[in-house]
């Protein structure tokens, strides 16, 4: 085992754990931007491992560094679970008070191979990167940038924002889009309401709400997925559609929240109900704040239900992705020579000032430096078969 932040990951052929190559310690990644001093080199393959019931995972404790800064909870990637779609990345922070932190400030980094999501509850963070784009997110707002060949930006809490609250997610590009021209979109998105529940889709499609033009997601997307937040009142329930080719995640920010899953062909059943989808048998549990319920494929639906007090998730899915992906700092590419290149082109052509018109471009507007790189791990990855 190697520690990645104090969290175990297997290392097994086939079994869906991430590799890492490096030295145990404590790290640092916030919205946007992994500030690790020593990050650990991920070789993640295809998840292998599928549970025929709601996995519960938890998250752990990401300090992001200096005596004033917020944690994180990390709950991927994570030992048994790398993936859920394309996501490949999940960070969920705050209520961040940001007269204590003195909020979010990260410099110019890079960014390849992958799609960055910013979605907030609480607060407003001012987004520049290297296509001119500058943008401010706020709640009900989604921020979403493809890397694709190479990106640089920055991130900053307005000075209006006094609680900073939120979900970051990374999304991984399938091989054949991985290398497409950065660019950046924001958008609006718009409330619909499902049984009880208030949904929001910011992301990709839900069945029977994404197609819908007035109220699904209007950002690119690389492959089948979908990413929506679900409120539900105290006490409230609903059912939500779901693609039976996807697996998906439940991310709780607000809870406690009882999900439920109807039993397949040739499973039993561990809950009771009847032919009502609000009442239906299958497989349950109970997720607390800042838990993921991880659901396989197969599933055409899942019950969420309200305890005493209102609920508040995100709901994170995609077909199963196939692709083996390597994960260093910022980056996402396929070996470990890629990434060691993206880091020699960051290092040159910005912090070295050789090209600014290079792979990741010139962040405009910032008043500041670009972040230096940290030195790759000692230990050569090559990717497993």
């Amino acid at each position: 085992m190697l520690a990645v932040d104090g969290a175990e990951l297997g290392v097994s052929e086939g079994n869906g754990f991430c590799t890492a190559a490096g030295s145990p310690r404590a790290g640092s990644m916030p919205n946007m931007s992994n500030l690790e001093k020593e990050p650990l080199e991920l070789v993640c393959p295809p998840d292998a491992t599928r549970s025929l019931t709601v996995q519960v995972l938890t998250p752990r404790e990401v300090p992001l560094g200096g005596p004033r800064a917020m944690n994180v909870r990390r709950t991927l990637p994570q030992r048994g679970r790398t993936t859920i779609g394309a996501w490949c990345f999940a960070d969920h922070y705050g209520p961040d008070d940001v007269g204590t932190t003195g909020g979010m400030v990260v410099p110019p980094h890079p960014h390849t191979g992958l799609q960055t999501v910013s979605w907030l509850f609480e607060g407003e963070i001012e987004h520049r990167d290297s296509t001119g784009s500058h943008e401010v997110v706020r709640p009900g707002e989604v921020n979403l940038m493809t890397a694709g060949s190479g990106i640089s930006h920055s991130e900053v809490s307005t000075p209006e924002t006094t609680q900073l609250h939120g979900v970051q997610l990374w999304v991984a590009l399938p091989d054949g889009s991985r290398n497409v021209l950065p660019f950046f979109e924001h958008a609006e998105t718009t409330p619909v309401t499902i049984d009880d529940a208030t949904v929001r889709v910011f992301a990709g499609s839900l069945p029977g709400v994404g197609h819908d033009p007035d109220h699904g997601s209007s950002v690119a997307v690389f492959s089948p997925l979908v990413g929506a937040q679900v409120e539900l009142p105290a006490g409230g329930e609903a059912w939500i559609d779901l693609d039976p080719a996807f697996e998906h995640g439940v991310l709780v920010d607000r809870g406690p929240v009882r999900v439920t899953i109807a039993a397949l062909d040739d499973e039993a059943d561990d809950d009771t109900g009847g032919a009502d989808p609000l009442t239906v048998a299958g497989h349950g549990a109970t997720l607390e704040w800042s838990q993921l319920g991880y659901l396989p494929v197969g599933h055409e639906g899942v019950r969420l239900t309200a305890a005493d007090a209102p609920v508040r998730v995100l709901l994170i899915g995609g077909e199963p992705f196939g692709e083996e992906i390597v994960m260093w700092w910022n980056f996402i590419g396929r070996n470990h020579d890629e990434v060691a290149e993206f880091r020699r082109q960051w290092q040159a052509d910005v912090i070295g000032r050789d090209n600014p018109d290079g792979r990741f471009g010139t962040v405009g507007g910032y008043d500041g430096a670009a972040l230096p790189a940290p030195e790759l791990p000692t230990v050569r990855l090559k990717p497993r078969h």
